[in-house]
């Protein structure tokens, strides 16, 4: 992962017709990672227009991976990104094997250590309003000291500063960044606001 800042926009429901500019403003923003999840209109379409117009400035991948197939359409439309609500080991050797980056969901300290024992990259915490950062903490005392992070589910940029106290090394953002009624321009904005907030949460 060398991104700068770790934050990867999730852009559910987004259409290919206004995907390209809704990337180009989360770049010029300073996000660089972005998640298209399966569940939304055409999104293997999406994934390719972003990989082929804007993949050598960004992380493109896909969102909601939860199967073999799954990850296999999104490799073949040139994402490098597989992120997943749960912990499946049979789609993180698979993304792994065909040298894609791996954020599977996890909760529990049996999830953590089956996705790093498959591959994984790093954790996506999901969703991390329930497991907090007193959670966060508790896990990461068991976890290997290098494991990365990321909490997704519920975490606005107010907290951003509690969860790096707490050892999170990035965060998914979904609905505080993007709606499927918004303007580029609102989600612009809004992505200047949730660069400036991670920039100030890191001091």
């Amino acid at each position: 992962m060398t991104q700068q800042r770790q934050l990867i926009a999730i852009l559910r429901g987004i259409t290919p017709t206004e995907v390209l500019a809704i990337g180009q403003a989360l770049i010029e923003a300073g996000i660089t990672q972005i998640e298209v999840p399966l569940n939304s209109p055409e999104p293997l379409e999406s994934i390719q227009a972003l990989a082929q117009q804007l993949g050598e400035q960004t992380l493109i991948g896909a969102g909601t991976v939860l199967s073999v197939q799954q990850v296999q359409e999104v490799a073949a439309v040139g994402g490098k990104l597989i992120v997943s609500p749960n912990c499946n080991p049979a789609v993180i050797e698979r993304t792994k094997a065909l040298g894609l980056i791996s954020l599977p969901g996890v909760m529990t300290p049996s999830e953590c250590f089956q996705a790093l024992d498959a591959g994984a990259d790093g954790l996506k915490f999901f969703p991390a309003s329930l497991i907090g950062t007193s959670g966060l903490k508790a896990l990461k005392a068991v976890l290997p000291k290098t494991t990365r992070c990321y909490a997704v589910g519920g975490v606005g940029a107010p907290e951003f500063a509690e969860w790096f106290k707490a050892g999170i090394a990035g965060f998914g953002i979904g609905t505080a960044l993007y709606q499927p009624s918004d303007s580029v321009v609102q989600v612009a904005e809004r992505a200047r606001a949730v660069v400036a907030a991670y920039d100030a949460a890191q001091g």
